[in-house]
């Protein structure tokens, strides 16, 4: 069942976190991962980005002991669409993502996903490709498996939250 968003999100999860779900050769991160999306997703501040579900795809479908099946993996991905927001990759996007190539240094792929939160209004991305903490054109990176990381601090309601 497809859904028409209408995007409030406060909160991108990158890609890492949608892999880490699915991967046991860490039990922590796996934890955690599934910890985050279990609460984000019911909670309507996440979102992911059309570039994170692709990559997720690619990565756990891929290489000698690949995590999913591609079977598998279609299921996740349908149940991802069904249940999220998906930001759009946009030409505005591309075009914000290379800026952010030029003035913040960062690869392409991480200024895609930076140029989808902004434009989107999204305040915080989850991942660990990003510098935990820092805080690039009003959105603001925060490593999920930091030890400092509470999730609680981003749900509705929580001290800090901006509800």
């Amino acid at each position: 069942m497809k859904r028409a968003w209408t995007v409030v999100a406060r909160v991108l999860v990158d890609t890492n976190v949608l892999v880490y779900a699915h991967d046991a050769s860490d039990p922590g991160k796996q934890e955690q991962a599934i910890a985050l999306l279990a609460a984000l997703a019911p909670s309507g501040i996440g979102c992911l980005s059309a570039q994170n579900v692709a990559e997720f795809f690619w990565t756990v479908t891929r290489g000698p002991r690949p995590l999913l099946s591609v079977r598998e993996a279609a299921g996740q991905v349908d149940r991802l669409a069904a249940s999220w927001p998906i930001l759009p990759v946009t030409g505005a996007v591309v075009v914000e993502a290379s800026a952010g190539v030029r003035d913040h240094r960062f690869s392409y792929w991480d200024a895609q996903v930076w140029a989808a939160a902004r434009l989107n209004q999204v305040a915080v991305v989850l991942s660990e490709d990003f510098a935990d903490g820092s805080r690039v054109g009003g959105v603001r990176f925060l490593n999920p498996f930091a030890s400092a990381f509470d999730l609680r601090t981003l749900l509705p309601g929580a001290p800090n939250s901006g509800s």
